[in-house]
């Protein structure tokens, strides 16, 4: 009896083993990388974050940065003026209302100088705190007044682009209206309120010309400059108008 071979009845366990392997899994295709639309290949992306120019405001800060460190710094001021001025003021009163029972003995010396000193540095850090609120208080109703009366001009936008910011006028005029308010808080006579409005138009004066003298070196337009440089162009343009109409030279 003929028997056949047939290699699928082959009983080779080698055989049967490479027929079980499974293929290899096949590599997945690279997957193109997506570029923006703006990127061009082989350049550089053209909207790249560039800084900002330089706003046309006073002190190169906008109201709000003016607003935020003006006021604070303010307002520390006040607070170690006030703190000075409250601890000596302090630690003269307990000198005065314990004058009629020193002490006589060192231990009675040392207790009273360190409850001269508590009560001084108490006294020192309330009076500190008090004054520190009152002159950030009127610090930001100072920078507020500036600002209105600027926006009331017509000057120092919301965008500050090729737009002329405020002068030294509107610092004045805030100045005279801050030390206004001032007095008619506090009900000053008529002699002390006038001393409190030239101190509020000479430090408004000062203050207004320092701004302007920095907004000038930063190269930032003024608004009474870009006046007086118009009224000079107008001149020079009618002055030099006959000139140009002007015929033939008559012999």
């Amino acid at each position: 009896m003929l028997n056949f071979w047939n290699p699928s009845n082959s009983t080779d366990p080698n055989a049967s083993t490479q027929q079980q392997d499974p293929p290899p899994p096949a590599t997945p295709a690279e997957l193109p990388t997506l570029q923006p639309d703006h990127v061009v290949a082989g350049e550089q992306s053209t909207t790249a974050m560039e800084p900002p120019p330089p706003p046309n405001t006073r002190l190169a800060m906008s109201y709000e940065a003016r607003m935020m460190t003006i006021g604070p710094i303010s307002a520390m001021t006040g607070f170690f003026l006030g703190l000075s001025q409250g601890v000596m003021t302090h630690g003269l009163r307990f000198r005065a209302e314990n004058a009629h029972r020193l002490p006589s003995d060192p231990a009675g010396w040392f207790l009273y100088h360190k409850r001269k000193n508590y009560v001084a540095l108490w006294g020192g850090i309330r009076e500190g705190l008090f004054t520190g609120f009152k002159t950030g208080f009127w610090a930001c109703g100072f920078l507020m007044c500036e600002q209105a009366v600027d926006r009331l001009r017509g000057l120092g936008g919301q965008d500050y682009k090729g737009q002329a910011r405020g002068d030294f006028g509107s610092t004045v005029i805030a100045g005279l209206g801050t030390a206004g308010a001032w007095s008619l808080w506090n009900r000053l006579p008529i002699t002390a309120a006038a001393r409190t409005a030239k101190t509020g138009l000479l430090f408004g004066l000062v203050y207004g010309l320092v701004q302007d003298a920095t907004g000038l070196l930063r190269g930032q337009k003024l608004a009474y400059v870009e006046s007086l440089r118009r009224i000079a162009t107008r001149a020079s343009g009618e002055s030099e108008a006959p000139q140009a109409v002007s015929g033939k030279p008559q012999t």
